[in-house]
């Protein structure tokens, strides 16, 4: 019988050490590992689709479960949380991590996935979901709007000035050395138009390759045809064209003078000579610019730069122009900031009907057809920026879940009420558009569900919340914790183990000592760590039974 006991009572003391170490790896995974949220549900119940995460093991054992059947593994995204799957584990061995789901090799129980936070990007800190009951969503006017894709071109507006577009130039130069017998362009910037007479010169070296010329096709003979082509040969090389030569040729007589006209329309924007001059060949006389188009040089802020590109459209007005619209096209982004005002000069090319613009006006200018890329879009009115953070409030599911959550976001650019978020998001989740600087607060306190639902949560704390039962033998007792060595918990799937457990709020049972059994109730607070509602004690499950051979002083 002594030896019965002996390893009955090594049995208990083996039993209470695995117990221990068993639930010290399991706070410890609870905490780290799981990120439950401070809103319980039903334990035994599948975790539904509007839950952002697993809030129990058993939850996130029916998720694992889930996970084999739909052949998900860690690196995929659950569909049902929404979440990147980072590793599955066992709560109990918290330092062992498995790509695939499975049985715990451990324990008799599933393995539980640990989700990335924020949807897998970064974002809301673990254990910070928000319940609000319908009634009080309804009465702080908790409004959501879906996650949606598009394409977001903020308008982009610049301030410009007009310049001559120098792609539209034209040079009238002296091909011959002469005079300059009459000036019909007297000043720079007349107007002048294509094919304008602009000065008259005198050429005496054109009138002797013109008799020779002419000389030669008065001859007489066979084989004449070389020296021809020769002397015309020659007047080419002296600066006429071919019309003069033409016109020598067809009237027999000598022309040492030439009109030189405009070859394009515009405007004389370089005048180089004067009415007796003499101008040698080579010699600049003109420079004229057109004005069909003219260049608009806009000064766009280095932020919006890189939203523009060549080809763009742009619709532009001038106070020179009152009541016209102007059409042009971003003909370059020219690679240089100014860093005074840390802009970007591009250059547009604006059509000028009529010539109304001039060089020296400033238009006003507007950008079309930007480079856009889709992006993911939340109303603007969504986003709470604190100065260290941007964040944003999801509303688990449909947003009728009542669970809320912080997920911190990098956002974009802002145009017509929605603002870009480049991470953190996914199409379809659905963000808290009013009340939701009061949501993250309470989310950022952690446990302070009861608070937000002031008038509910305190009767509903004792009734709502999920009670699990046992039978247990008191370990230990101490005013911070009772350790209890308790047999299966079914509600939540845990096996035989001994751990500490918080005492009740109306006390221990008085006599209550080490070695009582228990029948006892607890819960999972908003800690993760279990809260003892009611402690009973039982009669000894160890009763002594008699020695036989007693009275005949026999030995056992």
């Amino acid at each position: 019988m002594k030896l019965k006991r002996n390893s009955l009572l090594v049995g208990l003391m083996a039993t209470s050490i695995l117990g221990a170490a068993g639930y010290g790896l399991y706070t410890t995974g609870l905490q780290r590992g799981m990120g439950m949220a401070a809103a319980s549900a039903p334990a035994a119940s599948p975790m539904p689709a509007t839950q952002a995460v697993p809030q129990t093991i058993a939850q996130g054992e029916d998720a694992t479960r889930r996970h084999v059947t739909a052949g998900l593994k860690a690196g995929d995204v659950d569909p049902v949380t929404g979440r990147k799957i980072l590793y599955y584990h066992d709560p109990m061995m918290p330092g062992n991590r498995f790509d695939k789901p499975a049985k715990s090799p451990f324990m008799d129980m599933m393995l539980v996935p640990v989700y990335a936070d924020g949807g897998g990007d970064g974002g809301a800190s673990e254990g910070s979901t928000v319940t609000v009951s319908p009634r009080l969503q309804q009465n702080l006017g908790v409004r959501t709007a879906p996650v949606t894709e598009g394409m977001l071109s903020p308008p982009v507006t610049a301030v410009g000035s007009i310049a001559f577009n120098e792609r539209d130039q034209a040079t009238v130069q002296a091909r011959a050395t002469g005079y300059v017998e009459r000036l019909h362009v007297r000043a720079t910037l007349d107007r002048v138009a294509k094919g304008q007479a602009l000065a008259e010169l005198y050429v005496p070296d054109w009138v002797a390759a013109q008799e020779e010329f002419l000389s030669v096709r008065r001859m007489q003979g066979t084989d004449l045809a070389p020296l021809v082509d020769a002397a015309r040969q020659r007047m080419r090389q002296i600066g006429m064209n071919e019309a003069q030569i033409a016109w020598v040729e067809g009237s027999g007589q000598t022309q040492a003078r030439t009109i030189l006209v405009a070859p394009i329309g515009g405007v004389v924007t370089e005048l180089s000579v004067r009415e007796g001059m003499t101008v040698t060949a080579g010699t600049t006389l003109f420079r004229l610019n057109g004005l069909g188009t003219v260049w608009a040089n806009a000064e766009v802020p280095e932020s919006q730069a890189a939203l523009l590109r060549p080809g763009a459209g742009v619709r532009a007005k001038s106070p020179a122009v009152p009541g016209a619209t102007l059409d042009g096209r971003v003909q370059a982004l020219l690679p240089e900031v100014n860093p005074t005002t840390r802009t970007r000069k591009a250059r547009i090319e604006l059509a000028n009907p009529g010539g109304r613009l001039v060089p020296g006006m400033s238009v006003q200018m507007q950008f079309a057809d930007l480079q856009a890329d889709k992006a993911l879009l939340v109303p603007t009115e969504a986003v709470i920026q604190t100065g260290r953070r941007t964040v944003v409030i999801v509303a688990d599911g449909d947003g009728r879940s009542g669970h809320f959550r912080p997920v911190e976001v990098e956002i974009g650019t802002e145009s017509g009420g929605q603002t870009e978020v480049r991470r953190g998001l996914q199409v379809g989740q659905r963000v808290v558009v009013s009340s939701q600087f009061l949501i993250d607060s309470e989310a950022s306190l952690k446990g302070v569900e009861a608070r937000l639902n002031a008038a509910e949560s305190k009767p509903q704390a004792a009734d709502t919340t999920p009670r699990h039962e046992g039978d247990a033998t008191v370990e230990s007792l101490s005013r911070d914790a009772l350790t209890l060595s308790h047999g299966p918990i079914p509600s939540l799937k845990w096996g035989p183990m001994t751990m500490d457990f918080k005492p009740p709020p109306q006390g221990l049972p008085s006599g209550l000592k080490a070695g009582d059994k228990v029948r006892f109730e607890f819960y999972m607070g908003a800690d993760n760590l279990p809260q003892l509602t009611a402690v009973t004690m039982q009669a000894s499950a160890f009763k002594a039974k008699p020695v036989t051979g007693a009275k005949t002083g026999s030995q056992p």
